[in-house]
């Protein structure tokens, strides 16, 4: 009940149901009353920026059947254009009935946002993390060993030549699905890019908003990482999955960062 995308929200389900709580209400009561599993859902703050309604709503979701909430400190018309609203968050967890858990989302990227978070408010059952963990994946050991890890660049490409083995084992190895693999491959370094290396920060630790500017790295593969060209994305996909097929040409189809101004006015 948080996606933000236009090709779900224009068939009335995702964000777009933050508008319609009886629609709400019946698809949990349907849900929890169908199944013996705990039923959990994921809202954004609000549908419309500056008309937050999940404090309104919080008693109400678990009354309805949910076991748990997650709360994206954002709202549907915001998208990821500005910080996630942890003081809205804490504020739901507040007022949340006992029997709902309520979870935090947005911009945790270290050990640090991590426990500010759960320190913050006791009230969190715990956080999630989501885009964090696409430009960091080894973010959850940073947690859990409460550490900043300055990793390499030969640690981070094996963490991609990890992914390429379980694509080709479940895609195939034949051509389809090799390039199915690097098609996935390469929509997940349109994010990784975006991570800066400990070990050249003058502020640590970085944060999910910063927008860096272009930097060499500590050695060639390093500075390939970090760039932002599709065309060296590419690059990095041939060293992992060999020459890509004449004519291919790529483009991230995901809009992170994407702010709604049509809607917003």
């Amino acid at each position: 009940m948080g996606c933000p995308i236009d090709l779900v929200v224009n068939k009335g389900a995702g964000s777009a149901l933050l508008t319609k709580p009886m629609r709400m209400k019946a698809i949990i009561e349907a849900a929890s009353g169908t199944v013996d599993t705990p039923i959990t859902i994921k809202v954004r703050t609000a549908y419309f920026e500056g008309k937050n309604r999940i404090d309104s709503l919080i008693a109400d979701i678990g009354y309805w059947g949910s076991s748990a909430v997650t709360i994206h400190g954002r709202s549907r018309q915001q998208r990821y254009s500005k910080l996630a609203d942890w003081d809205y968050i804490y504020q739901c967890a507040a007022r949340a009935p006992d029997s709902l858990q309520v979870l935090g989302n947005g911009d945790i990227f270290s050990y640090v946002d991590w426990n500010k978070h759960k320190s913050d408010c006791p009230s969190l059952s715990t956080c999630m993390i989501a885009r964090g963990a696409l430009l960091k994946p080894w973010l959850f050991t940073e947690i859990k060993e409460q550490r900043h890890w300055d990793i390499t660049s030969g640690e981070r490409m094996n963490i991609l030549k990890d992914y390429v083995r379980f694509g080709l084992e479940h895609w195939g190895s034949d051509r389809k699905g090799v390039e199915t693999t690097r098609h996935f491959l390469l929509e997940w370094l349109s994010y990784t890019y975006r991570y800066v290396p400990v070990g050249l920060l003058e502020v640590v630790p970085q944060q999910l908003n910063w927008r860096p500017p272009s930097y060499y790295g500590r050695d060639d593969l390093e500075t390939l990482m970090a760039s932002d060209s599709a065309a060296d994305w590419v690059r990095i996909s041939e060293m992992l999955l060999g020459k890509v097929p004449d004519g291919f040409t790529f483009a991230p189809k995901h809009k992170s960062n994407a702010y709604d101004r049509a809607e917003n006015g």
